[in-house]
């Protein structure tokens, strides 16, 4: 099934920080699986980028403006050799749902409990708000 993803944060100048399409084995019947297929997914990318490296790592022009646009320019090298546990990021990915860390729309409507049947076509949007904590206090 294929989707496309955008990810926002509401605490940034710049929204949107990157809409790119995401294709699943699975079709998901609840918000719960989406959830789960999605971080599996980053998971994988994770490990196959860790396995990755260049002999001199170096940016082109292009690449640098792009992540410009993006707030972070750099190599994309990951220096943690442990890979994540995938069900420590399941289970990190579901409960941060479940204390309202972010929200998921699937097209114009939200997605409010994680067993709740899922409505999903091929090509659809699939949208994660993350709500940024505040850190200080009032006065």
């Amino acid at each position: 099934m294929k989707l496309y993803v955008t990810v926002k944060n509401l605490g940034k100048r710049r929204p949107v920080l990157e809409r790119r399409k995401l294709e699943l084995v699975n079709t998901p019947q609840t918000l719960r699986e989406l959830i789960v297929e999605v971080v599996l997914e980053q998971v994988q990318k994770l490990q196959d980028k860790q396995g990755q490296g260049g002999i001199i790592p170096f940016l082109t022009g292009d690449e640098i403006g792009e992540r410009g646009d993006n707030g972070k320019v750099g190599f994309g090298t990951v220096y943690n050799e442990t890979g994540p546990d995938p069900d420590k990021a399941v289970a990190a990915a579901l409960l941060a749902f479940e204390d309202g860390l972010y929200k998921v729309f699937v097209g114009e409507k939200e997605c409010t409990a994680l067993d709740d049947p899922l409505q999903m076509e091929e090509g659809d949007d699939l949208v994660f708000i993350r709500f940024t904590m505040l850190a200080g206090r009032m006065w």
